[in-house]
């Protein structure tokens, strides 16, 4: 079956993932922390599609730490809901990165779920902040304008 929600405007990245048992609380609704959940599946596949992994060591040494996390929860998912999670770089400052994730029912296109996480690019090390520079910056500069 294809999904009538394949693009997002300002999105050029989406997977899709189904709403399992495991995934649902007591009121029959996806509980609240696997929405994070999801966002780091899809940020995963993301991540995997971007290509970063073509700039070697500069990518796989390139260390991001979450920072701070907004969630805006608009209607619930329940069991065997298919999930269309639009993921894209909103912003890139001198040591971190805002994703926005559109979380949808695949299926209808209703938006379900809205989070917006920073991510802090850190000397492991020290775990201090550091700039993004070079190759992962021209490459993360790109993925912004790859958008749909």
């Amino acid at each position: 079956m294809t999904c009538p929600l394949a693009t997002r405007p300002g999105f050029a990245f989406s997977t899709r993932l189904k709403v399992r048992y495991a995934e649902i609380d007591g009121q029959k609704v996806v509980f609240n922390s696997r929405y994070l959940e999801y966002a780091d599946v899809a940020v995963s596949a993301f991540w995997d599609a971007s290509g970063l992994d073509a700039l070697g060591s500069a990518w796989t040494e390139a260390e991001f730490h979450v920072r701070h996390t907004e969630i805006d929860y608009l209607k619930p998912f329940v069991m065997g809901d298919e999930v269309q999670i639009f993921i894209r770089i909103d912003r890139i400052g001198t040591s971190s990165l805002t994703q926005r994730f559109e979380m949808c029912h695949a299926l209808t296109g209703a938006l379900h779920c809205v989070v917006v996480m920073v991510i802090v690019h850190v000397h492991l090390p020290t775990g201090q902040p550091q700039p993004i520079t070079g190759a992962v910056r021209a490459a993360l500069e790109a993925l912004t304008k790859n958008r749909a």
